[in-house]
């Protein structure tokens, strides 16, 4: 499961290769303040605390008052770590916002079998939890960070593959799964989801492979004084089709935002069918899932997917 609640499923990351399995359940501040102090004991004795909510792919902690240490929870996770450190250093001159700074790159150890990274902490509140001033404002602010992404130099930079849940490849690559999702709901929504995704499928992309972010979510949009402050968590991210990004219009935005986002954006239609492809998987992924918070916000998506359809 990303941190945006999705599970990429069945055709998931899988296990790093060459590497000894990650165990995320032994991943606590005894852990972390033990790999400081063998690697970085300059910031071994700074307080140290999970950072909570925590997401899934990986954990969090703060340390101290300007920095963050990021561990991956799974053995699937790791070349998201490994991709972060290489290239969260060559976008920041291409964003619009801040991102996470690599400041150390933590090794594999005996104590944790998998690279980990030490990052600038950047202050801000989840767009889950905080307070927007302006939606609009913040969707465009939102555009505006991703189009700068998107002209980010991308020679030698990951494709879609298992370390971005296959986010930024084609959608075929999920559309055995979609027929086993589609299960889930029936009648005439069964019919109208079936047909966004086969308009998704039938859209060809025109433009050239470029930089996405692949996890566009409230959880990774810090908010401070009311505003988009910076973006976090681009353990999904790579070059290829950015229409993944688009669906943060249907499960985030709504009305006047929702237009302005996609204005903004400047896609063709093609990459918003696309879009509309990725935003009824996701919807169909999260009505089949237990917590009710996640269950209402399917069924919102898909509601608003078959109205506008």
């Amino acid at each position: 499961m990303t941190d945006d609640g999705v599970d990429p499923a069945v055709d998931g990351p899988t296990s790093h290769a060459g590497a000894a399995a990650v165990d995320g359940a032994r991943i606590d501040v005894a852990l972390v303040r033990a790999l400081l102090a063998a690697q970085f004991p300059a910031w071994a004795d700074l307080p140290l605390r999970p950072v909570e909510p925590g997401g899934n792919d990986h954990r969090t902690f703060r340390l101290g008052p300007a920095l963050s240490v990021r561990l991956p929870s799974a053995s699937g996770y790791v070349p998201q770590v490994e991709k972060e450190q290489a290239w969260l250093p060559r976008l920041a001159a291409s964003a619009p916002l801040p991102i996470p700074a690599v400041l150390g790159r933590g090794r594999p150890s005996a104590r944790f079998p998998a690279p980990w990274t030490v990052c600038g902490w950047i202050e801000g509140e989840p767009a889950s939890t905080a307070a927007v001033d302006d939606v609009e404002r913040f969707a465009a602010d939102l555009a505006h960070f991703l189009v700068g992404l998107r002209d980010a130099p991308t020679a030698g930079a990951p494709a879609p593959g298992p370390h971005s849940a296959f986010r930024g490849g084609p959608l075929r690559h999920w559309d055995g799964e979609m027929g086993d999702l589609l299960e889930r709901v029936h009648g005439p929504e069964r019919d109208g989801a079936a047909g966004i995704w086969r308009d998704a499928l039938d859209a060809e992309e025109h433009r050239a492979p470029a930089w996405f972010h692949g996890d566009v979510a409230a959880g990774n949009l810090l908010v401070r004084d009311g505003r988009l402050a910076a973006v976090i968590d681009f353990g999904c991210a790579g070059v290829g089709d950015t229409a993944c990004d688009t669906a943060f219009a249907w499960t985030q935005l709504e009305g006047g935002a929702r237009a302005l986002y996609r204005r903004e954006l400047a896609l063709d239609d093609a990459a918003w069918a696309r879009g509309r492809g990725w935003a009824i998987w996701k919807a169909l992924i999260l009505i089949g899932n237990r917590p009710p918070a996640q269950v209402a916000l399917g069924q919102r998506v898909l509601s608003t997917l078959l109205a506008e359809r």
